[in-house]
């Protein structure tokens, strides 16, 4: 009897320990313009199943979340209070020998666009681009 006891115990510690999630601060672009957005926005997330702080700058548009929470998730429920959010797109531009930067109007100071958020989804178009100068595309461009 004391077998299954303790086999039971093993498993309700080992499925604890699968659930648990890991720390993460996720920053997300929001758009708000007002007291009142911020608010929503702030009591949205605040409410999330393990969130332990959200911070709100207005000005730069930007929302971080820190606790035990997956940054898809929180994405979601941000965008749930009807306002336009996304994982924050913009890096430091700390050294300009490392990787070309592309310059963005709208990012704060001292900042750059990501690189590998735009260069991802370009990968897949890689054979639209090989067939807009082939002879076999009847709706190519004829200039050769």
């Amino acid at each position: 009897m004391g077998g299954v006891v303790s086999a039971l115990a093993g498993a309700s510690r080992e499925r604890q320990s699968r659930k648990r999630k890991q720390f993460h601060t996720v920053e997300l672009k929001v758009r708000m313009d007002c007291d009142g957005c911020e608010l929503k926005v702030r009591n949205t997330l605040a409410r999330m199943r393990g969130v332990e702080s959200v911070e709100i700058n207005r000005k730069q548009q930007k929302v971080t979340v820190q606790g035990f929470v997956e940054p898809q998730r929180v994405l979601r429920r941000a965008q749930s209070t009807g306002k336009r959010a996304e994982l924050w797109p913009y890096v430091p531009y700390t050294n300009p020998y490392v990787a070309p930067p592309v310059y963005d109007k709208r990012a704060p100071a001292g900042h750059v666009r990501r690189v590998d958020a735009l260069i991802a989804p370009a990968a897949g178009r890689e054979e639209d681009l090989a067939t807009i100068f082939s002879d076999d595309n009847p709706n190519g461009c004829s200039v050769m």
